[in-house]
């Protein structure tokens, strides 16, 4: 705050909040373990941190107030979605310091719901069970939810109709509309995308009411959307980078904390449900999950969106390699087809192959390699899939 210039005093109305300086996930690494923790160690009740697949562990504490608060949020995540104490809730996201299993599990409880606290993994025994305990309610990344949903297709034991879903709440990854699609149709559910991250307090930010667009809870978490380069404060419907304040936190507040997320927010009655919380959209990508492959900017949602509308492709089974050969860089988009659909006619595939290459080179800009793979040769991981593979040594 002495850096840049601002004294309590400044800090009159919300408004003023832009006058502050962001944090962002460098400094909370730079601070590993406790050094953003607010409140002695007396007084927080549980630790959780972020996978740490890019550098060091970002650290959260939680105070009791702090998880009763977020298992508040996730709570009103699930009414929004119609799941009532009523339902019993499968969770498939992970336990551990990954937020995403103990948010929902808490969140569900606080509700009322019986839960079945799985994890993740053994797709076998999770099939058992979510047909013998009758779940309605299904949490887990939505690449998963696609795992459960093939292993039913490809199974001897079991069909779609012995199993009792109704509701899926995914989140913990970018999914686009063509793989929400598919979910809904190979589960026979209605699928809502919850948002969260670790930094803020876990799965339950912001939830889908079954339109467009995402509420956030806004007397727990603060939004503005900022341009990431020049950091000014952009009006609503204009996408930038999401940016929260927590107003409740006391383990670790956090003033305007850069998620590097990309979204629009949107103020006034949701055409939907009603409801006067702010909205934002759906995330469809991250700053820094971008590519620049020969100085055009992509992004894999961009591709995936485009994949799972070709009707002979498994287009949410993909991977895609960068790389740079001399001074030229590459793109080569792995991709499954459909069972449906497999040839072994030489001349459909090449036919084929040119319309894809030539429908994605429209999407982003670049003209891709196109590689067609076996169904099954792409799997799906039990947590966060990994979407790309950079070469490049950049």
């Amino acid at each position: 705050m002495d850096e840049a210039g601002i004294k309590p005093s400044d800090i009159k109305s919300i408004d003023d909040l832009k006058k502050l300086p962001f944090t962002t996930k460098h400094d909370l690494r730079e601070n590993y373990p406790y050094g953003f923790f607010a409140t002695s160690m007396d007084n927080i009740v549980r630790i959780h941190a972020s996978s740490g697949t890019t550098g060091k562990l970002t650290t959260m504490g939680y105070t009791k107030r702090d998880l009763d608060d977020w298992s508040e949020a996730f709570k009103r995540s699930l009414t929004f979605a119609g799941v009532t104490k009523s339902d019993i809730v499968h969770i498939s996201y992970g336990y551990g310091l990954f937020t995403g299993g103990l948010g929902a599990h808490y969140g569900a409880e606080a509700l009322g719901c019986a839960v079945v606290p799985c994890s993740t993994g053994n797709t076998s025994r999770q099939l058992q069970l979510l047909k013998d305990f009758k779940a309605t309610v299904l949490c887990c990344t939505p690449s998963y939810a696609l795992v459960l949903a093939e292993a039913i297709e490809k199974s001897d034991e079991y069909t779609i109709e012995d199993f009792s879903l109704r509701i899926g709440i995914f989140g913990a990854e970018p999914w686009s509309e063509g793989m929400k699609a598919q979910i809904e149709e190979k589960l026979h559910i209605k699928a809502y995308d919850i948002y969260g991250l670790s930094e803020i307090s876990g799965p339950g930010v912001s939830m889908n009411c079954g339109g467009k667009y995402l509420h956030v809870q806004e007397d727990y978490f603060y939004p503005e959307i900022i341009d990431p380069e020049t950091l000014e404060v952009l009006p609503d419907g204009v996408e930038g980078e999401l940016v929260f304040t927590t107003l409740r936190k006391e383990g670790v507040p956090l003033i305007r904390y850069r998620t590097r997320d990309l979204c629009s927010l949107y103020h006034g009655v949701c055409p939907i449900c009603g409801r006067t919380l702010v909205r934002m959209d759906r995330v469809k990508a991250r700053s820094d999950d971008m590519l620049i492959i020969r100085g055009v900017n992509v992004f894999p949602s961009q591709i995936e969106h485009t994949l799972t509308k070709i009707k002979e492709l498994n287009g949410a089974h993909y991977l895609l390699v960068v790389d740079r050969k001399g001074l030229l860089d590459s793109l080569e988009i792995k991709v499954e087809l459909n069972p449906a659909y497999f040839t072994d006619t030489i001349k459909d595939i090449e036919i084929l192959k040119k319309s894809v290459e030539h429908m994605v080179t429209s999407a982003i800009g670049i003209a891709p390699k196109i590689t067609f793979c076996s169904p099954g040769e792409i799997p799906l991981s039990d947590g966060k899939t990994k979407r790309t593979i950079d070469n490049r040594k950049i």
